[in-house]
């Protein structure tokens, strides 16, 4: 009666064992998500121009540069070592340079990324200035500026420089948040 009880509790096992491979070799599995790599561009230009209107039609922004990517995903636009033209309420240009920018499907938002460079051009109601900044996020349609990095504006009277500003390019208000430092120039007769 020994052997007989060793020979069920085996023969018991056995079939638990194979009753446990089969319940997992006929289970549904998941299939393994295979390696998609990063987001990959719609399309890319070389050497293009790019011109953003407001509702009205008038030039909000213009951006070119030497390549451009657009993101099928969400509709947004990469672009390497951009020149850009924003216009100020009073049609003033600013022409400036960065060393990448990205901007949303909208056109509303633009971020500058890297060295800014930004300069209003003179004209008979204007005089020249410059800025120069670091990661710069704008808004073209509402002509608004925001940087939390160090600041220089200059202008033939003054230079001015702290860390962090919001400018409104349409009231021609800059406003810097600390280390504000200013410099005003004799003026020539």
């Amino acid at each position: 009666m020994e052997r007989r009880t060793l020979l069920t509790i085996f023969l018991l096992a056995v079939l638990a064992m194979s009753a446990q491979v089969l319940v997992w070799v006929l289970r549904p599995h998941e299939a393994s998500n295979a390696f998609m790599g990063p987001p990959r561009s719609d399309y890319t230009l070389r050497n293009f121009t790019i011109d953003a209107l407001d509702d009205d039609g008038t030039l909000s922004f213009r951006v070119s540069g030497p390549r451009l990517a657009h993101k099928g995903e969400d509709g947004s636009v990469y672009v390497d070592t951009p020149d850009y033209v924003m216009l100020d309420n009073s049609g003033n240009s600013w022409k400036g340079k960065s060393d990448a920018a990205w901007v949303n499907k909208d056109g509303t938002l633009m971020r500058l990324e890297g060295h800014v460079e930004m300069h209003r051009q003179p004209t008979d109601k204007v005089t020249r200035a410059d800025i120069v900044t670091s990661d710069l996020t704008t808004w073209p349609k509402d002509k608004k500026m925001e940087t939390a990095a160090p600041v220089t504006m200059t202008d033939p009277d003054s230079v001015v420089s702290g860390t962090g500003m919001k400018s409104d390019l349409g009231l021609k208000v800059m406003e810097l948040f600390a280390d504000v430092h200013s410099t005003l120039q004799p003026k020539h007769r």
